[in-house]
């Protein structure tokens, strides 16, 4: 049953990568088509920025353990993770690839949990942080109101409130579910303390949080280059960190189709014309997702089959 169940996850991969391409063809013969019209040289530091990201995400997660993970398979995990990460809803695939390879390296799943919230919170505190950062510095550098649409759904977002408060509270009566919580809190910030009192490790953890989304900001300020976008570096940087936490929350797989739309628009916000715009966002998203999309998938069968996750 073991062997079975592990074939059918080394197959399952390039399986979903088949059925979200052929979905998604339009776009990726889009994309494809773009490419021609680009200068290349912009577009090759892109793909290489993009490499980049990776290693960035890897320092992260080591920075989030105590114990020293094994480097190259860590990097590996994180290029498989990513293509997870595509294939299902933002963020499971990726926390289950790195919670199932931190578990295989030897922490218990308490503790993996425990380092896999931590990365999140990272993650999370370093894309707004350094958001912030920028509208500190370019306050007008994209004017938010008219990203809002008109009849913005307020209501239905009161209404969601409405429900989500009560049933947190009802599971919160529940004396299992608060000695779970609570057992998970404990193990969480003896985790962060460990990790803080190491001064490397926190230097890893939040150096990675902050690299990470400039790089990914760097290759749409390269890629729009590519196209003569004219729109400032900054500006870009600070549509794309927008538009990538705006959609934080939508349950799409890797944030296909809501990143697309809002990157457009932000961008268009910023200052730049709708069609360089539009075709920025689809060669973007290309280089970051659909390219790395099948190597990613083969990494991860093959980090299967090795048994490293």
């Amino acid at each position: 049953m073991t062997v079975t169940i592990r074939r059918v996850l080394c197959v399952l991969p390039l399986l979903l990568v088949a059925v979200v391409a052929v979905r998604q063809r339009e776009v990726l013969a889009e994309g494809l088509g773009l490419v021609t019209t680009a200068r290349w040289p912009w577009l090759l530091a892109a793909a290489g920025l993009t490499c980049l990201t990776w290693p960035a995400a890897a320092c992260t997660r080591q920075g989030a353990v105590l114990e020293r993970l094994p480097g190259r398979r860590l990097v590996a995990a994180q290029f498989a993770a990513g293509a997870a990460n595509h294939l299902l809803p933002t963020g499971l695939g990726a926390s289950a690839v790195n919670l199932r390879f931190m578990t295989v390296c030897g922490l218990s799943t308490a503790r993996s949990s425990a380092a896999l919230a931590l990365y999140l919170l990272a993650e999370s505190v370093g894309r707004v942080g350094l958001l912030a950062a920028l509208l500190v510095a370019f306050p007008d550098a994209l004017p938010f109101g008219s990203l809002l649409p008109d009849g913005a759904p307020v209501g239905a977002l009161l209404v969601a409130g409405a429900v989500l408060v009560p049933a947190v509270g009802g599971l919160a009566a529940v004396r299992r579910v608060r000695t779970v919580v609570a057992g998970f809190l404990r193990t969480a910030l003896g985790e962060a303390r460990s990790v803080h009192a190491r001064p490397a490790r926190a230097l890893a953890l939040w150096g990675g949080a902050l690299v990470f989304p400039a790089l990914q900001a760097g290759v749409l300020v390269l890629v729009a280059r590519s196209f003569g976008l004219a729109v400032p570096s900054a500006h870009l940087a600070v549509a794309y960190l927008a538009a990538t936490v705006a959609v934080a929350l939508v349950p799409t797989p890797g944030g296909i189709g809501s990143v697309e739309a809002a990157l457009v628009v932000a961008l268009v916000a910023a200052g730049g014309a709708a069609a360089p715009a539009t075709a920025v966002v689809v060669v973007f998203r290309l280089l970051t997702v659909w390219l790395p999309l099948l190597p990613g998938a083969l990494t991860l069968a093959a980090l299967v089959r090795m048994k490293v996750i």
